[in-house]
């Protein structure tokens, strides 16, 4: 057991280090916190989808914002579509494939932006939304695991973080990125969060 313990974290070094490698993608990365920082600049709404493993991550991200990360500070407007009863009306009355976009059409506004995650970069329902909120003016950022032409084509910014045969190592990847995000947000509108006298007492649960 303790080989495959050793193989699987060995895996996820490597998966890591090759994004840490990859100016191009760090540079991509660096543009889409720009976005962020840019859409709360200007009092919009961020949101955030995926499925399965990606719809959790896409909630952790939306009540880091909401909540707390790693010191206090005020809040920041962000939702996660993740409602049982939107996702399970829209799913049942319309097709799944319109769970994200129904509420983006619902919700969003010119200037709100929109992260989706698709490890597969394949993901209809995600296309879609994305469909919905460039027509909306909206900035679309997707964080995927392989390229996709045409979700590539209805972005602000298209994030690609390969990392082997399954979804799991892109997904580690993508929570990386998206905790990146948040410090990157609260860097720029919450410098003092990260003095060193403030870093140093930094609680976890």
């Amino acid at each position: 057991m303790k080989s495959h313990i050793e193989s699987s974290l060995r895996e996820a070094h490597a998966a890591l280090n090759a994004l840490l490698d990859n100016a191009s993608t760090l540079s991509t990365i660096e543009k889409a916190a720009g976005e962020l920082i840019a859409c709360f600049e200007r009092k919009g709404r961020v949101f955030s989808c995926g499925n399965g493993g990606s719809m959790c991550d896409a909630m952790h991200f939306a009540e880091e914002l909401t909540g707390r990360y790693r010191h206090d500070r005020a809040a920041l407007a962000a939702t996660a579509i993740s409602d049982a009863g939107h996702l399970s009306c829209v799913s049942n009355d319309l097709g799944y494939e319109q769970v994200f976009s129904r509420y983006i059409e619902a919700h969003g506004r010119t200037g709100d932006c929109l992260v989706a995650l698709t490890t597969s970069g394949n993901s209809k329902n995600v296309i879609r939304a994305a469909e919905v909120a460039h027509a909306l003016g909206m900035h679309v950022i997707v964080l995927s695991g392989r390229p996709n032409e045409q979700l590539q084509s209805l972005c602000t910014t298209y994030i690609c973080t390969p990392a082997g045969v399954f979804a799991d190592r892109v997904q580690e990847l993508h929570i990386k990125v998206l905790h990146i995000f948040i410090e990157m947000i609260e860097r720029h509108f919450f410098p003092g969060n990260y003095l060193q006298t403030s870093c140093s007492g930094g609680s976890m649960d």
